[in-house]
């Protein structure tokens, strides 16, 4: 959450209730809502780090609001964070720890494990083509995140399938 808040005030000062509001807009209904407490705590840690500056603004019929902007070393830190790369592929994943251990508990069958996760991606997939479909036209973000969300899924039981072809070969 941290960069991409610093990547919104890149466009001007903001108070927190507004970045909610920005990346909800930007990222459609699929991407998790973000929470606004979490949204100013995280505010609240840039500015301690010195990345952010807030400024008390007075309002007439309101309390007070805190106005953020981006400081030279909250700029460089975004100018780092689009330099790097993405993280490398997903070595560390919890449901090939549980397929790896399995044989070795006795407590669950490899095969009913691939099943069952099969049926929550397939559950996933289509709950994001039906948020696709009610998703604003003309946010192509949105439906690139979906897009993406989609073959990612696509690609999991793809492996699902390759991962159970080779478990009952072992049989």
């Amino acid at each position: 959450m941290r960069l991409p808040l610093l990547a919104l005030l890149s466009r001007g000062p903001a108070h927190g209730y507004e970045l909610k509001q920005d990346l909800e807009q930007l990222l459609g209904s699929a991407y998790p809502q973000p929470n606004v407490g979490q949204i100013y705590v995280t505010l609240g840690r840039l500015e301690k780090s010195g990345l952010i500056e807030g400024e008390e603004v007075a309002q007439s019929s309101r309390p007070n609001k805190k106005i953020y902007r981006l400081t030279d070393a909250g700029t460089e830190a975004l100018r780092a964070w689009f330099e790097d790369t993405a993280d490398e592929p997903r070595v560390r994943d919890d449901f090939f720890m549980k397929l790896a251990l399995a044989p070795r508990t006795g407590l669950a069958d490899q095969i009913a494990l691939i099943n069952k996760q099969r049926r929550e991606y397939l559950n996933t997939m289509r709950n994001l083509s039906k948020l696709s479909a009610t998703e604003d036209r003309d946010n192509r973000i949105a439906h690139l995140l979906i897009e993406g969300a989609m073959l990612h899924l696509q690609a999991d039981l793809d492996w699902l399938e390759r991962c159970q072809e080779e478990l009952e070969g072992l049989e």
